[in-house]
Parts: structure tokens; sequence; C-alpha cells
């Protein structure tokens, strides 16, 4: 990484400010935002870490330790700071976007800024998959707060989903020719679809 750690804190920094003179959503925003930009730093170095320690590849690496590695530190704030379950969704998803931008601006540190089609369809997808997951994550792991008896097995198979998920698209991404556009393409479509559900969803109760 090149000097990144400078990166998030010119980043991180008014956002901390900024804490301290804004209150209710805007505010856990924020804070989970700078949490997500956060574990996005962390898992690098977790990553890098067993990387060199089971001697693997880069592709190897993104398809088989990062997704892990990256879906366990997302979910974690989850389960300690344990806000109310109706707080759960908007709290991961805020975390998936401090997340997903600090990740896009690593991207555009370690690749340069000259390849802006690049750099977009990039930003779009990953941003897509780490919202995607969010929004899983946030949801589910609300409905098993209300069922505490589905708590461990359920949190494995949400945590299980995302990693997989997250896998299929760092192996697609990493492959060549149609494969890569398709890995580029399917969480961006997946998202555009969820988004028209949601608004269509939204008309049919207001018309009923």
């Amino acid at each position: 990484m090149t000097y990144i750690e400078n990166v998030f804190l010119c980043l991180a920094i008014p956002l901390i400010l900024s804490l301290f003179f804004t209150e209710g959503r805007g505010r856990r925003f924020t804070l989970f935002m700078t949490l997500g930009m956060g574990i996005c730093l962390l898992s690098a170095y977790v990553s890098s870490f067993f990387m060199v320690y089971y001697g693997t590849s880069a592709t190897v690496t993104a398809i088989e330790i990062t997704p892990v590695c990256e879906e366990v530190m997302k979910l974690l704030p989850l389960l300690f700071f344990e806000p109310e379950a109706k707080e759960l969704p908007g709290v991961a998803i805020s975390i998936a976007v401090g997340f997903a931008t600090f990740e896009n601006v690593c991207c555009l540190v370690e690749n340069g800024a000259a390849n802006f089609t690049f750099l977009l369809i990039r930003g779009i997808s990953a941003g897509a998959l780490h919202i995607l997951c969010g929004i899983f994550t946030g949801f589910a792991i609300s409905y098993l707060f209300r069922r505490r008896w589905l708590a461990l097995t359920g949190t494995v198979g949400v945590l299980g989903a995302c990693v997989g998920f997250h896998a299929i698209y760092n192996l697609l991404v990493t492959a060549q020719g149609a494969w890569r556009t398709a890995g580029y393409l399917f969480p961006s479509l997946l998202i555009a679809v969820l988004f028209l559900t949601k608004r269509l969803l939204l008309q049919r109760k207001i018309s009923l």
C-alpha cells in the first residue's frame, strides 16, 4: 500500500470532527461510515498477513482469503455494538458504504486516475457488492436479534452467504474476457433489481 494510512487519516479526520456537531441519524451514519473505512484498512492488513503466512498468490488471496476477512470484520461491529434491531440495517449499510468508499480510494491510489472507465465500472460494481452484503446482513441480523434461539446458527449462515457471494465476485473479476464482464455486471444488476423491486412494492402499498 502506498501511504494509504495517510489517505485514511485525511478522509477520516473531517468525518470524526463532524461527530461533535451532529446528532441523530446523520451522526450515526457518519460514525459507522468512518468505522467502515477503518475496517477496510484493517482488513487489508489481515488479508496481507494471511497471504504471506500461507504463501498464496494475489489471485488466490482475493478469492479464498479476502472475502472471509472482509465479511467477518464488517459483521463484527453489529455483534459487539448491538444497537436496537430496527437500527441494524442502517448501521450495516453505513459500514458497507464506508468500506466501499475507502476501497475505491485505495484502488485509485494503486492504479492512478488515468483509466476513468475502469475506475467507474470497478467502483460501481464493488460498491454494489458491499452494499448488497450490508443490506442482507443488516436485515438478517435484525431478524436474528429478535429470535435469540437462531442467533448462532443464523449468524454463521449469514456470514457464509456473504463470503460466498463476495468470493464468486472476486473469482469472476480476476478471470478474463466474458467472465470478468459478468463479474462486474452481476452485483450492479442485482442492486438495480432490488431498487426497482422496492419502488414497485412501495407503489403497490400506496395504491392499496
